[in-house]
């Protein structure tokens, strides 16, 4: 039995190949990154301040002796985690459960965006379900967005999402990756790719990820999204942006996908946004804990700009 325990895959929960490559993408980190893997994860919410302000909320599940702490620009983080329905103002649509790390999509993609006069921006959010990120975009912003996602019952829980939020999108089930079977021909001024990848950022969430996983599955994902980023790059206008995010820790799907759609495009640059964002907990040190955040998921994040004169 001591034998048996004193092996990777048992003292990681984790197979081979997995822990060999996250020692090959974060030399330095691996070990952390596995360990805050196993560390159970907390509940972090996203307020919708349409309906209700951030401290307003706080304040009120406070009276209620549920604490929180805030976090990012929406986020409250939970000190123990709740039922959705034990919590006040899940029905009235006032906040939504979503990863600190995941909170970061919306703002990376709208903050700074040019404005367009009298018109709202049109924004695509590709690979939509189950709409968080969607609903996101709506509650930062007066904006025109198209949710698609290939799986026609979770496009049904986007409808429902916006719908508990109080918010309008047009969705449609349909693959992203063939623009030609639901596109209008009209340019988009920013895009949400968040493609699909390995899940390896939220093991602490789903602990069996790895061993539902095969390393050929990293070779599928990688072709995958990169069909969709070069699929849906065409439908950027001028001057709009297209933000590729993954919830991977592994770089063939996140730095090494950008680096080689860089290489291959000109009409592409890169803008600031946060590259790598290792999952953090709060029994883990510091070296994991450099990005602004109270305790994440791992991410993936890079700001693609089509160039004015592309």
């Amino acid at each position: 039995m001591a034998q048996t325990n004193s092996l990777p895959s048992a003292l990681w929960n984790a197979p081979e190949w997995w822990i060999q490559a996250l020692r090959q993408d974060h030399p330095d980190d691996w070990s952390l990154i596995l360990k805050a893997s196993m560390q159970a994860a907390p509940m972090a919410v996203r307020v919708n301040t349409r309906l209700i302000s951030r401290d307003e909320l706080q304040s009120r599940w406070r009276a209620q002796n549920i604490n929180s702490d805030i976090s990012g620009d929406v986020g409250l983080l939970l000190h123990q985690a709740q039922s959705v329905q034990s919590l006040p103002g899940f029905a009235q649509g006032w906040w939504s459960v979503q990863d600190l790390g995941a909170q970061l999509a919306a703002p990376t993609l709208l903050q700074g965006l040019p404005a367009t006069s009298g018109q709202r921006l049109r924004v695509l959010d590709a690979c939509a379900a189950p709409g968080g990120k969607t609903a996101h975009l709506l509650e930062m912003a007066d904006v025109e967005v198209l949710a698609v996602d290939i799986d026609e019952a979770r496009c049904q829980r986007i409808e429902e999402n916006l719908n508990r939020l109080q918010l309008k999108a047009q969705v449609r089930a349909a693959d992203a990756a063939q623009p030609s079977t639901w596109w209008d021909g009209q340019a988009f001024d920013a895009i949400l790719l968040d493609a699909p990848c390995t899940a390896s950022g939220i093991v602490r969430r789903h602990p069996d990820i790895p061993w539902l996983r095969r390393a050929s599955d990293l070779v599928g994902l990688a072709q995958q999204q990169q069909a969709l980023l070069h699929a849906l790059w065409p439908l950027l206008k001028p001057g709009g942006r297209l933000l590729y995010c993954t919830c991977s820790l592994f770089k063939r799907e996140g730095q090494g996908q950008i680096d080689s759609f860089l290489v291959n495009n000109t009409q592409a640059r890169l803008l600031p946004s946060q590259g790598q964002l290792k999952p953090t907990s709060s029994t883990n040190p510091a070296p994991l804990l450099d990005n602004g955040l109270r305790d994440h998921d791992g991410f993936f994040y890079a700001l693609l700009e089509r160039r004015l004169d592309a």
